[in-house]
């Protein structure tokens, strides 16, 4: 696939230009075309797959939360991780996200799960699969997606200062091998979800995140969503 043909956004089109001619790329999109035309149901749909970036510019990143794939029930996935449209169930992973939000900065916990409201304020909200069929979690793993976003941690690593990663569970931590500590900053934790057991609580990566971009003269985050 061209360049040109990817729809995504202009900066990070630049940024990621050399990603969209390597051949592992053309074969991705093959594969999700010859899926789609078999009758295959893929989320998120077509024009939300490249959501993240498209609300989030290269020039407004302050931060990446790394998920692992997208939703794979009917009108869950939006292109961003953890989010959920606002007339869905929050999910929940996402419900533990709030708990912590209130615990560490005192925020009511919201009304729904739509994150597009982070995204906006420069978090890149970045599931390492973009995609997913129906039903069948982690069914694109294997096509492509996982050497597309770790080129996109390894890009942002290079190109840019002083971005604050949040790195949820064994999964999102294993990325951090692909970002210069000596530029960035990296904050663990066990994933949100509720089979860890509530070892999520009390991380405080939210206010932590806000004291890294304060101190880098950097407008904070307002993590409230209602």
């Amino acid at each position: 696939m061209k360049p040109t043909e990817v729809n995504i956004e202009s900066s990070w089109k630049k940024l990621l230009h050399s990603e969209f001619e390597q051949p592992y790329f053309d074969e991705l999109s093959k594969y999700l075309h010859e899926a789609k035309k078999s009758g295959k149901t893929i989320y998120p749909l077509g024009n939300l797959i490249f959501s993240a970036f498209t609300l989030t510019p290269v020039s407004q990143l302050k931060a990446v939360i790394i998920g692992q794939d997208p939703y794979h029930n009917p009108g869950e996935a939006m292109g961003l991780c953890f989010s959920v449209p606002a007339t869905v169930r929050i999910p929940p992973s996402l419900k533990n996200i709030y708990k912590e939000i209130e615990r560490d900065l005192g925020h009511p916990i919201p009304s729904h799960g739509d994150l597009t409201r982070w995204a906006g304020q420069g978090v890149l909200l970045l599931n390492a699969m973009l995609t997913v069929e129906h039903k069948r979690a982690g069914s694109h793993s294997k096509i492509g997606w996982q050497k597309f976003t770790d080129a996109v941690i390894r890009n942002i690593s290079d190109s840019l200062e002083g971005i604050v990663f949040l790195l949820w569970g064994n999964f999102a931590k294993s990325k951090a091998e692909l970002i210069d500590t000596s530029k960035h900053h990296i904050l663990k934790a066990a994933h949100p979800s509720p089979l860890a057991r509530n070892a999520f609580n009390d991380c405080k990566h939210f206010s932590k995140t806000n004291e890294i971009l304060r101190n880098n003269g950097q407008k904070e985050i307002d993590w409230s969503l209602d």
